[in-house]
């Protein structure tokens, strides 16, 4: 396999982006093709058939650009369709769940885990599955936050009405003594200073994003394909609509500036 080959990432819309971020610092000298399906999102509420339906669409176009590995940056595609097209590829593939579920069950001391992501991942319980795979006695308190991805992606990171939310979302969090929280949405990390100021320190905040950069690094040596090239990595972007607010939304995210994304009709895949 060509080493020097892209990386394929995608997710429902913009939250992958911090995914991106985090591969971009610990990978960079990876290049990569990142797909953002901002005329379909969300996925969170949508089920499995129709999930299924468009990470295979997206996964045909990203075998076009000849991507040497596929990261699922959606925790609600990692939840209903992962296992799907991992059989169905030859190129490795990696989703955000249980990274994050094995950071969280070692950092755990009581062994009483939050998750907070949408209906879809929630419901799926595929967290939970993973984290009592790991350790069977762990107790896991979820809920389902779906305000959190339009208050991101409207930019009120730092806002009263954010605040709100999160103390109306997570205040039984407080009551079940959780020590560990999991930001089952790759949108959640954009909100991380402000749960953390609610949650307090006592509460460790597991970022999958980051998490899931770490295990892609072990999974490219492990299969030796890792670039190691020494040259500067080149990206690119894609999304089904929104190109504008694609592009706002990236360089709030992005440590590097976003030249284009590229509009694509992702139904013809």
């Amino acid at each position: 396999m060509n080493t020097q080959a892209p990386i394929g990432v995608f997710d429902s819309g913009v939250g992958g982006l911090t995914v991106v971020k985090e591969i971009m610092r610990q990978l960079p000298e990876e290049n990569m093709v990142y797909f953002g399906d901002t005329a379909r999102v969300p996925y969170g509420s949508k089920s499995k058939k129709t999930v299924l339906k468009y990470a295979r669409q997206i996964v045909h176009f990203l075998q076009q650009k000849e991507v040497k590995a596929i990261v699922v940056a959606c925790n609600t595609a990692s939840a209903l369709a992962l296992d799907e097209i991992e059989q169905e590829l030859t190129v490795p593939v990696i989703g955000v769940v249980e990274p994050g579920a094995k950071m969280a069950a070692e950092s755990t001391k009581t062994n009483v885990i939050g998750i907070i992501g949408t209906e879809s991942t929630i419901k799926s319980g595929i967290y939970a599955k993973y984290l009592r795979k790991i350790h069977s006695d762990i107790t896991v308190v979820s809920r389902a936050c779906p305000l959190f991805v339009p208050l991101v992606e409207e930019g009120l990171l730092e806002d009263r009405i954010t605040d709100d939310v999160i103390e109306r979302y997570l205040h039984e969090f407080k009551e079940y003594g959780i020590d560990s929280l999991i930001l089952g949405c790759t949108h959640y990390p954009l909100i991380r200073n402000a749960i953390a100021r609610y949650m307090g320190q006592e509460v460790t905040l597991i970022n999958p994003a980051y998490e899931t950069a770490k295990s892609l690094k072990q999974m490219l040596a492990e299969q030796n394909i890792l670039n190691k090239s020494g040259e500067m990595a080149q990206y690119e972007y894609y999304v089904s609509d929104g190109v504008e607010k694609f592009s706002s939304f990236a360089a709030r995210v992005l440590p590097c500036h976003v030249d284009q994304a590229t509009v694509i009709d992702i139904e013809s895949y």
